[in-house]
This record gives structure tokens, C-alpha cells and sequence, in this order.
């Protein structure tokens, strides 16, 4: 109806407006701006509190020992996912997949942390950690970060890379890029180039680029898989909707595989639709 069009008119506005209020309020997902009782799902309240250790500025023993110290009871590295899910109390663990991820009980808040507040650890799902550490560029290598606000995927690529090598990352959105930046700076993270700038528009024969081997592409999608999305009772996509959106994923991955040196390329979504996922990769590889 009207109001949804209004919305998507100022869409970019709202985002923005939202990415500045979570720094405002020093929160990094949206329902830890809602009361409790306004909780977005059922399910987020089973979903452990994961912590990426930022080794720019530290180390997983000095984090584990600093836990500790908290009165925190550190179990050693999961042997499965259902160690994980059965978490509580205080008590943590090491994710048994990415070497620096802990993982703590549901609901863990860290936003008033030292460690958090100075850069020291990133709260950071697990599924937004994986597509860094699966594209894993060796120190030294030049990535780009095609969609790269709010920027924890980026501050990722920085420690696989140990501040060595040049990461470009684009985004749209003034306001967003801004936000970004400051968490960069928190993080130490050096040798970047912001660009407000959309990536489709980026010249993969421009000299800058000439040595990008890695690309981290991670789209606008559906958001179909955020377990914690709000409000949650937002309807499907429309299949009007996921063509949309596919037409625009296949369209800049067909961009990002057109880097000259590229040698390789992660694709990632949030959307649970075979349509945004192995459709559009099945779709550029023909």
C-alpha cells in the first residue's frame, strides 16, 4: 500500500537513521533496540551470543583469560553443535568450525564490555563471520568488500589479513559509510579505502584495482534467514520481489567476476531462497 511505498522511497534514509541509532544506543542488532517483552522472534532467544576475538588488537587466550577473571567457566572447543545449543549460565566455549569465534548462552549481553567497546571483540554471528574466513586472502593480498556496510565483515578480512594489503569497500549510503568507518578506526583497522560508491559503477580495468584477487560479495537479498529479523511477521517476498532481487545479484556478480587478476570469489546472501542463493550462481556460471 501507501505506506510501504513511502518506506521504500526512503529506504535508504531509514537505514541509515537506523545504522546511526544502534552507534547512538551501542548496540549492534536491531531487536537489542526493542524492550524484552518485544522480543522479534521465538527462536532468537535460542540463538547463542557468539564473539569474534579481534586479533588486530588481541589474542583468543587473553580473551578466554579475561572471561575468566569475569567469573566465566571456559569448556575447552565444542565437539558439536549441540554443545552449543546447550550453553548456559556462564559458561563458554570455542566455536568448533572458525578458530577465534567464542560462544556464550543465548542473550549474552557484551555491549557494555571493556573488550567491546574497545574493539578488543566484535559481537558478530556466526554466519556473517563465515564468508571472510571462507574466501581467506593471504596477508598482503588486495580484496574488495563490494557491499561492505556496516563494515564487521570487512574489520574480518582486515585481521585474516593481519593489516597487510589493501582492502577497498563500497557502499552507498553517506551516513552508513560514516558509521563504518568509526567501527573500523575502533577495530585498528588500517590500509582501507571507503568509497561512497555503487559497485556496479566500479571500473574492474582501472589501474587501483589491477591486483584485487579476492572479493567478498554479499548482496542486498530477501533476508529470509536472519533469525532475528523484525518484525517478524513480515510477509514472504513476493516472487515479484525475488526476481528483483535475483536480476540485481546476478547482475553484480557477473561485475565482480569481471576483476581481471580475481582468483577467487565468496557470494553470500542472508536469504534462504534457492532463488537468491544457487539460482543466481547457477545462472553466472552458464
Amino acid at each position: 500500500g501507501r505506506w510501504k511505498a513511502l518506506a521504500r522511497r526512503h529506504r535508504a534514509r531509514l537505514e541509515a537513521e537506523l545504522a546511526r541509532l544502534k552507534v547512538q544506543q551501542k548496540v549492534s542488532r536491531n531487536e537489542d533496540l526493542l524492550a524484552p517483552a518485544q522480543a522479534a522472534s521465538p527462536g532468537a532467544s535460542q540463538v547463542p551470543r557468539y564473539v569474534r576475538v579481534n586479533t588486530l588488537k588481541t589474542c583468543v587466550d587473553d580473551v578466554i583469560d579475561f572471561f575468566k577473571r569475569q567469573g566465566y567457566s571456559y569448556l575447552g572447543k565444542a565437539a558439536s553443535v549441540e554443545e552449543l545449543r546447550a550453553l548456559s549460565g556462564k559458561k563458554f566455549l570455542l566455536d568448533l568450525h572458525l578458530p577465534e569465534l567464542l560462544v556464550f548462552p543465548p542473550q549474552t549481553d557484551f555491549h557494555d564490555s571493556l573488550l567491546y567497546t574497545s574493539g578488543h571483540i566484535i559481537l558478530q554471528d556466526k554466519a556473517s563471520c563465515l564468508p571472510a574466513f571462507l574466501l581467506g586472502p593471504a596477508a598482503g593480498s588486495h580484496v574488495i568488500d563490494a557491499c561492505a556496510a556496516p563494515g564487521n565483515k570487512t574489520s574480518h578480512l582486515a585481521a585474516i589479513l593481519k593489516n597487510k594489503g589493501q582492502i577497498f569497500a563500497f557502499d552507498v549510503d553517506t551516513k552508513r559509510l560514516a558509521t563504518m568507518n568509526t567501527m573500523l578506526t575502533r577495530a585498528g583497522v588500517t590500509g582501507f579505502q571507503l568509497a561512497q560508491q555503487d559497485f556496479l559503477t566500479v571500473d574492474p580495468r582501472d589501474p587501483k584495482y589491477s591486483k584485487v584477487t579476492h572479493i567478498l560479495l554479499d548482496p542486498s537479498c530477501s533476508g529470509s534467514g536472519m533469525v532475528n529479523r523484525v518484525p517478524r511477521e513480515e510477509a514472504a517476498p513476493s516472487a515479484e520481489r525475488l526476481q528483483a532481487l535475483a536480476g540485481f545479484q546476478r547482475k553484480v556478480l557477473s561485475h565482480a567476476l569481471s576483476f581481471p587478476a580475481l582468483r577467487r570469489l565468496v557470494y553470500s546472501t542472508c536469504s534462504l531462497h534457492r532463488e537468491e542463493n544457487e539460482d543466481v550462481v547457477r545462472a553466472v556460471l552458464q
